[in-house]
């Protein structure tokens, strides 16, 4: 692995640096400590507005994409419930472009309305194409409704609870969001390429040393997250226009870096990824008639997450989706017994994302998303690896009866409409 340099601005932004002397390229990253988790009930889907009105021109640099793609870069963004994350991709030797641009745009936005009428017009398109027009659409919206309290930030997915609030922004709303979590102080910068650390350290010094700190927020999240199977259905329902029978499991699991976070997404792994997988090779392959696709995943997030497991069953009869979900639960339980776990398995997983992290040290885009988001959670860039290798099957087994073995799991089955 190439060396790392961090240092941080008087203004607090912190700077992570990889030289990498191998390609002609370097990568961009700005994330900034912010996201859904950040909105208000009344309020939400702005973290993701936000994402695309960055992309609208700021104080001084009307044009973000023209100024990057006259230098030869590309660029993107995502948003979480947790993070916002803007990245290019471009020649070192134009290193500095993209360095101008994102200061510029952490520096202050254009505030055009223009812009946040063309925005507001995508965001609700992309709500309705990719929640009201898709099948299956609305199952986040419904699982992250039955498993969280609404007073928890995490009972709404990213996009927003309805495009209504999207409607209702205005031009303060905006502004009061970009002042209070565009800062260099809620920010980290990563660059990985082939720039070394002393001209970095002076273009950064130079395009964000002069930006203010400013004054964010301090985050409150409610510590009791969930529903308990007393106060809320931990089962529902819901007749939809999709082509066949959805059946969702979710449970509640530990925030990034608390004790079972690692072991849930290793318990996911040995349940679903590649061909000897359990889901492939005890479901799937044995069940053909009953379901058409089975995966486990799990939704990690800064606090109380969820891990996933879901089947599309492959007819429409009661009896089909109730065995299908009976399946699910079969092969989640028998985790729970560490007779049940074979060292083959778990080796597997620890090695599947020890190749995963090493593919993606071959990109620099992904070694820079990698650098930003261990400077954000305060370790070091192999910290997950290590945690990894010390996983044990018993481990696995505890953290599979903590999680599959309690009360208030959720069950969602999305119905063809009759």
């Amino acid at each position: 692995m190439q060396p790392i340099h961090r240092f941080t601005l008087d203004n607090g932004l912190r700077v992570v640096h990889m030289h990498d002397t191998r390609t002609a390229m370097v990568a961009v990253d700005v994330m900034y400590d912010v996201g859904a988790r950040d909105e208000s009930r009344e309020l939400t889907g702005m973290a993701h507005l936000f994402e695309h009105l960055m992309f609208g021109g700021s104080a001084n640099e009307p044009d973000f994409n023209g100024a990057l793609e006259r230098a030869g870069g590309v660029n993107n963004a995502w948003t979480s419930p947790d993070f916002t994350n803007f990245y290019e991709l471009l020649p070192a030797q134009n290193i500095e472009t993209a360095l101008r641009v994102e200061s510029d745009r952490m520096l202050a936005l254009s505030f055009r309305p223009e812009v946040l009428e063309v925005q507001r017009s995508v965001v609700i398109e992309e709500f309705k194409e990719t929640v009201l027009n898709r099948p299956y659409g609305r199952a986040m919206h419904e699982l992250r409704d039955m498993l969280y309290k609404p007073a928890h930030p995490y009972s709404w997915p990213v996009i927003g609870l309805e495009p209504a609030h999207i409607e209702r922004v205005t031009d303060a709303d905006v502004r009061a969001w970009f002042y209070s979590h565009y800062a260099p102080n809620n920010a980290v910068l990563a660059v990985v390429g082939n720039v070394g650390p002393e001209r970095v350290r002076e273009l950064v010094e130079k395009w964000f040393g002069d930006i203010p700190r400013r004054a964010v927020p301090e985050r409150t999240i409610p510590a009791d997250a969930y529903h308990t199977a007393r106060d809320t259905g931990m089962w529902r329902e819901i007749d939809d226009r999709v082509p066949s029978p959805l059946v969702l499991l979710a449970w509640p699991m530990a925030p990034y870096g608390a004790e079972g976070y690692t072991e849930a997404d290793i318990i996911t792994d040995i349940l679903s990824a590649g061909r000897a997988s359990r889901l492939r090779r005890n479901v799937m392959a044995r069940h053909p008639e009953l379901m058409a696709e089975a995966d486990a995943s799990i939704i990690g997030s800064e606090h109380d997450g969820m891990l996933l497991m879901d089947c599309r069953v492959v007819d429409n009869s009661r009896e089909s989706i109730v065995r299908a979900r009976e399946c699910l639960l079969s092969e989640a339980f028998a985790l729970t017994v560490p007779a049940n776990i074979t060292r083959h398995e778990l080796d597997r997983a620890i090695n599947r994302f020890e190749a995963r992290q090493a593919v993606e040290g071959l990109s620099a885009v992904e070694m820079a998303r990698r650098l930003a988001t261990a400077e954000i959670h305060g370790e070091n860039l192999d910290d997950e690896l290590v945690r990894r290798r010390k996983v044990t099957i018993e481990s696995v087994a505890e953290t599979a009866r903590k999680i599959f073995l309690r009360s208030d799991g959720a069950t969602l089955i999305i119905k063809p409409e009759s």
